[in-house]
C-alpha cells in the first residue's frame, strides 16, 4: 500500500516531497471548467519519479446527464483528460458518478454511462482506466447509494471500469464504514484507489466537506481499517495544512 495526497496542480513533485507522499492526485485543467488539458510542465519529472500518479477529472463532468448540452461535453472532457493523464503516467482518471435531474429515470443515467464505455471500447478503450467515484449527495445520483452503484456496475463492469472509494462521501451518504470494503468489492469486485477523508459534518449529512483525520467526525480507527482492508493506493484530499500529519498518522497506524 502506498499513501499520498491530492496536491496542487502546478507542482505535484514539490508537494509530494513536502508531504512525504508516495501517491499524488491533481487536476490537469480548471476543475470548474470545460477546457482541454495542456501539457503539464512537470511531465518528464513525473514520468521519471517513482510516484503513483492519479488525475481527477473536472467536477463539471456528468456523463449520466440526460441533457445533451452537459452529457456530450462531459464525454469529450473525460476522453481528453484520460489521454492527458496517460501522458503524465497516471494510473487512472477519477470521474464522479454524476446524476440525473429530478423526474428523470436514473436508469437512463446508467445507460448513458454504458454508452460512453461502449463507444470508446469500439475505438480501443480509454488511454488510462476510468475510476468511478462514489458521491455524497443527490437523490438521483449514480454512485451515492450502493443499490444504485450495483445497477451502474451491472452496466459498466464488463468494460473494466475501476472504482474509487471516498470515505467522506460514503459517510455523508449514510453508508457505515465498518465492513464497507467488503460491501463495495461484492458489487464492483475491486477498489482501485481510496480517497481517505474525514468529514466536517455528521453521518448521513449528504454534505461533501472534507476534514483532516484528527479534526473530523469520522472515527480515525475506522479510516485506518478502510485503508488497511482496501489493498489499494490511498490518498487524502484533506486541507493542505494537515496533509503531512494525515499521511504520517496513516503510516504509523498501518505499520508502514
Amino acid at each position: 500500500m502506498r499513501i499520498g495526497a491530492h496536491v496542487r496542480d502546478d507542482d505535484p513533485l514539490g508537494a509530494a516531497a513536502d508531504r512525504g507522499a508516495e501517491v499524488v492526485q491533481f487536476f490537469l485543467a480548471d476543475p470548474q471548467g470545460w477546457k482541454a488539458p495542456k501539457p503539464h510542465p512537470q511531465t518528464d519529472g513525473l514520468l521519471a519519479s517513482d510516484l503513483d500518479v492519479f488525475v481527477h477529472a473536472p467536477y463539471l463532468a456528468n456523463v449520466a446527464s440526460l441533457n445533451n448540452k452537459i452529457r456530450i461535453p462531459s464525454r469529450k472532457i473525460v476522453l481528453q483528460h484520460a489521454e492527458a493523464a496517460a501522458k503524465v503516467g497516471a494510473k487512472g482518471l477519477i470521474v464522479h458518478g454524476g446524476h440525473v435531474t429530478r423526474g428523470d429515470d436514473p436508469m437512463e443515467g446508467v445507460a448513458n454511462w454504458r454508452k460512453m464505455f461502449e463507444r470508446q471500447a469500439e475505438k480501443g478503450g480509454f488511454a488510462v482506466p476510468i475510476l468511478i467515484e462514489n458521491t455524497a449527495g443527490g437523490d438521483n445520483a449514480m454512485a451515492r447509494t450502493f443499490d444504485m452503484l450495483a445497477r451502474l456496475w451491472d452496466a459498466v463492469g464488463e468494460f473494466d471500469a475501476g472504482f474509487c472509494l471516498d470515505t467522506c462521501h460514503a459517510f455523508a451518504s449514510g453508508e457505515d464504514l465498518v465492513g464497507i470494503v467488503d460491501r463495495v468489492k461484492a458489487i464492483t469486485g475491486r477498489i482501485d484507489l481510496v480517497h481517505l477523508n474525514s468529514s466536517r459534518d455528521e453521518f448521513g449529512s449528504a454534505r461533501d466537506r472534507h476534514a483532516n483525520i484528527a479534526s473530523g467526525t469520522i472515527d480515525p480507527d475506522q479510516l485506518v481499517a478502510v485503508a488497511g482492508a482496501a489493498g489499494s493506493p490511498v490518498l487524502v484530499e484533506t486541507p493542505d495544512e494537515g496533509q503531512a500529519e494525515d499521511i504520517a498518522f496513516l503510516r504509523e497506524h498501518l505499520g508502514r
